[in-house]
């Protein structure tokens, strides 16, 4: 390979250049924003207790909000049939709603009304 080729492969190399930030606690707490800033920026930022480093402040990865496509774990298959869109027949209508065939739902027990007596009682001895 000829000096100049070389120079142009050295020139297509790509430097990442960490910058870190070593700060004691004191000079955190008191610049505090702009350390956010700072790590928001992708520097990360070292907080140093008597010149020992104790905790790292850095830039928080993105979380991926969009939905996961399965169709390469499933090739073919099909998670919606036309079916799931028609309507459902009366009978299964009523029983997730819990009436019966007439469309009326039944009446639900509150208790007993012996209890609320009881305590009608209760207060009327006290008295």
């Amino acid at each position: 390979m000829d000096p100049a080729q070389a120079r142009v492969n050295a020139g297509n190399v790509m430097v990442y250049n960490m910058v870190m930030i070593m700060v004691n606690v004191y000079e955190a707490k008191s610049k505090l924003s702009e350390y956010l800033e700072a790590a928001a920026r992708g520097e990360r930022v070292v907080i140093c207790r008597h010149n020992q480093p104790v905790a790292e402040l850095r830039p928080v990865e993105p979380v991926l909000t969009a939905p996961r496509d399965l169709t390469p774990m499933y090739p073919g298959e099909r998670f919606v049939t036309p079916e799931f869109f028609q309507p459902l027949p009366a009978d299964e209508i009523a029983a997730w709603e819990g009436t019966d065939e007439d469309g009326l739902k039944g009446a639900e027990s509150r208790g007993t009304d012996a209890a609320r007596t009881g305590r009608k009682a209760k207060r009327k001895a006290r008295t």
